[in-house]
């Protein structure tokens, strides 16, 4: 017998937890780069974009997932993190501006 949608939500919502906490390892990795970046540029990086997309995908197939549906999922995160980054690096850069002056 299968489980049912209760069942199912229920350990959907454990994924999402457990997901969510990677997020925020990733994103305390992403800032600390977001500060050690020299410009904008660095920090959208798209060819290390593109060799992330490649290696996720790689990840997806041997893990059994729908490779598209991760590029989707991680194109969406990355826009978002380099969002992030763009904020802390500019903020690194007023900092690093202020204590020069």
């Amino acid at each position: 017998m299968s489980p049912g949608i209760d069942a199912v939500r229920t350990e959907i919502d454990a994924l999402d937890a457990q997901l969510v906490a990677l997020i925020a390892q990733r994103q305390r990795w992403v800032e600390a780069a977001g500060r050690l970046k020299g410009d904008r540029d660095a920090v959208r990086a798209p060819d290390r974009v593109e060799a992330v997309i490649r290696k996720v995908r790689a990840l997806a197939e041997t893990a059994g997932a729908d490779p598209t549906v991760v590029e989707r999922t991680y194109r969406a995160m990355i826009a978002a993190f380099i969002d992030l980054e763009l904020s802390v690096h500019a903020g690194a850069d007023s900092r690093s501006a202020s204590a020069q002056g």
